[in-house]
């Protein structure tokens, strides 16, 4: 009698205290992209060398650039990858070669009224790792990418994450990744 007792309350104990982890993620899906703390964008003119470009990242710390036109609506994106495959990857010369020939025109952007569900999707689905939040003239005003994402994540679920005991050892945990 007292085992049938002891899983009885057991059972009711989990049920009470683990909310439904599946209802708990799909409500925090429907936050909007805001909540990320979307960096300031970089805009630069199609006319700017790679170099510049590049050079404008990296004091920035963002892993892009938004091109816009004189309006400052949204006409491109250059990426660090796009450094390795347009660029690096056919030995373009960084200094003469300008972002109208190696961007990726016309790039997906969102709002930051849109979810981060759909974010995730576009993420997922179409491979991005950097997109660019506009406003309804489509003129950058923020900018999120995967880090972003993994540190909502993490903020949203410290324990799981924080308290995972280690698998290995971090390396050099003094240096910050620019990746």
């Amino acid at each position: 009698m007292s085992e049938e007792l002891d899983e009885e309350y057991s059972e009711n104990v989990d049920r009470e205290v683990e909310p439904d982890q599946d209802e708990r993620v799909a409500e925090l899906l429907e936050d909007p992209l805001s909540k990320l703390g979307p960096a300031e964008p970089i805009c630069v003119a199609e006319t700017t060398t790679v170099h510049d470009a590049i050079q404008a990242m990296l004091g920035g710390r963002q892993a892009g650039v938004l091109v816009v036109d004189a309006d400052r609506r949204l006409r491109g994106i250059f990426t660090e990858r796009d450094v390795l495959t347009r660029v690096a990857g056919r030995g373009l010369d960084a200094h003469r070669t300008t972002l109208r020939d190696v961007m990726t025109r016309d790039p997906e952007a969102l709002e930051p009224t849109d979810r981060v569900a759909y974010a995730l999707h576009c993420m997922r689905v179409a491979g991005y790792r950097t997109i660019p939040l506009v406003d309804a003239d489509r003129r950058p005003v923020g900018v999120v990418t995967v880090t972003d994402v993994v540190r909502w994540l993490g903020d949203l679920f410290p324990e799981s994450i924080l308290n995972v005991a280690p698998g290995g050892r971090i390396k050099r945990p003094d240096q910050i990744d620019m990746g």
